[in-house]
C-alpha cells in the first residue's frame, strides 16, 4: 500500500559502536526519504565514529575499525543530515528507543540543533509488537513474505522497514494509513522526552518515568525539592533529556 502523505517521511536505521545510549556512536546511517508523490531517496553513509569498534558489534554489523577510518565524523555529515530531514517525518524499527534517543545524543554531542517538534515519528516495531510480537527479519518474512538479507545492515534494515509498514497498512484493515494516526498507534508509552525519562499523564503534564517522584508531575517536583534539576543536569542523563527539563524550568521562571 502506497503511504498517503501530508508531507516527506523519513525511514531510518542505525548502526553504531553499541547500545548504550548517552556513550555509543553512530558507524552507519541509513535512510529513505519518501515524497508525498511517492518519489523515493535513498542515502547511506558510513561514519568514523573516532573511537574504536568492539568486536561484539562489529560480529553484528560487521563494520571493522578498518571500514570507517577514512570516512566522515559525524559532525562532518550532521548538518547534511538535519538539512535534508527538514520538515520530515521519521519512522523506524525500534526508533523510539533506541535510534531516535542516540542520533540525538550525536546531534547535541556535535551541537547540532536538530528539532523534532511537530514531527510524527512512528515505530515500526511497536506496531509490529502489537500486532505479531517478533524481530525486523521475522517482520520482513510475516508480512513481505521474503527472507531479509544482511541482516543489521543500515540500508537492507532501513528498506525493509519501509516495505513493512506498508505491508502492515495492507495487511491490518484497523490501521490509518495516516501518519499522525500511525504515530499514536505505534508509541507504547505517552513519552514526554526523546529518552523516555518522562511521560505525559491524563492531564497533559509532563511527569516522571523513574526513580523516587515515578508519577509525580515535573512541576511540582521542582517547586518542592529545586535541587532535583541540578541532580538531572549533573546526572548520566541522555542531553535531549536534559534539554527537556531545562526547558520546563525555563517555563516556571517565565511563570514568577
Amino acid at each position: 500500500m502506497k503511504l498517503k502523505l501530508k508531507r516527506p517521511i523519513v525511514f531510518f536505521d542505525l548502526e553504531t559502536t553499541g547500545l548504550d545510549i548517552l556513550n555509543s556512536r553512530i558507524v552507519q546511517i541509513s535512510y529513505i526519504k519518501v515524497m508525498p508523490n511517492g518519489e523515493e531517496t535513498e542515502k547511506t553513509y558510513l561514519v568514523n565514529p573516532g573511537v574504536h569498534i568492539p568486536a561484539e558489534t562489529t560480529a553484528i554489523h560487521h563494520i571493522t575499525d578498518e571500514d570507517v577510518k577514512d570516512k566522515p565524523l559525524f559532525k562532518e555529515i550532521a548538518r547534511k543530515i538535519v538539512n535534508d530531514w527538514k520538515g520530515c517525518d521519521l519512522a523506524g524499527f525500534n526508533s523510539s528507543k533506541f535510534d531516535i534517543p542516540l542520533l540525538m545524543e550525536e546531534m547535541y554531542r556535535n551541537g547540532i540543533d536538530f528539532n523534532l517538534d511537530g514531527r510524527h515519528m512512528i515505530d515500526v516495531m511497536n506496531i509490529y509488537h502489537k500486532k505479531e510480537r517478533r524481530n525486523l527479519s521475522a517482520a520482513y518474512k510475516f508480512y513481505c513474505g521474503k527472507e531479509l538479507e544482511e541482516a543489521h545492515s543500515a540500508d537492507a534494515d532501513t528498506r525493509a522497514t519501509y516495505e513493512v509498514l506498508k505491508a502492515q497498512l495492507d495487511h491490518y484493515d484497523d490501521l490509518e494509513n495516516d501518519m499522525e494516526w500511525l504515530q499514536e498507534y505505534s508509541k507504547l508509552q505517552n513519552v514526554a522526552d526523546i529518552a523516555g525519562n518522562f511521560v505525559y499523564n491524563d492531564q497533559n503534564q509532563p511527569v516522571f518515568n523513574f526513580g523516587k517522584h515515578k508519577g509525580r508531575p515535573v512541576v511540582k517536583v521542582f517547586e518542592e525539592e529545586p535541587s532535583y534539576y541540578n541532580w538531572i543536569m549533573d546526572g548520566k542523563f541522555a542531553q535531549s533529556t536534559k534539554h527537556f527539563v531545562t526547558k520546563i524550568k525555563l517555563q516556571m521562571g517565565m511563570r514568577k
